[in-house]
């Protein structure tokens, strides 16, 4: 209630209404910036994952390319980033059966549990990061004797 005192308004005292008001809001606020921290988190690792596929791959279509070099190329990419935990898959497998002009497959996996900035994940939770390059193996000639 509103009260008349000397030509003023009064406002009836509202103590702790601001207090009741935060409880109530403040797990939505808290819901809002974790899902947005850990949302981020996703994006910025898939990138993380894309990029480092395309550099495994780059190694691959290289002549002499062991897998071992792919793996190691993901791994110095993602090195930097603390990101660990990362399966690398390279199609065909030894890369020797891949002849020149041959589709040569690099994929990266990581859950997101492996990389998450919280505690327990919440809407990301279970869920696994993944990317996958196609490269086509160079094509390598060697010079003809007398040319």
């Amino acid at each position: 209630m509103f009260a008349c005192s000397r030509g003023r308004w009064l406002a009836a005292p509202r103590r702790g209404a601001a207090a009741v008001e935060f409880a109530v809001m403040a797990p939505l606020l808290f819901l809002l910036v974790f899902g947005m921290i850990e949302v981020g988190r996703g994006l910025m690792v898939q990138q993380l994952l894309s990029n480092a596929a395309r550099d495994g791959a780059r190694s691959a279509i290289l002549e002499g390319a062991t897998v071992e070099d792919v793996e190691a190329s993901v791994a110095g990419y993602l090195g930097d980033s603390n990101i660990s935990g990362v399966e690398v898959t390279v199609k065909p497998a030894p890369l020797t059966l891949a002849q020149g002009g041959d589709p040569v497959q690099v994929a990266v996996r990581v859950p997101f549990t492996a990389v998450s900035w919280l505690p327990s994940p919440r809407y990301l939770d279970g869920a696994a990061l993944s990317a996958s390059v196609t490269m086509r193996r160079e094509v390598f000639t060697t010079p003809e004797d007398g040319d």
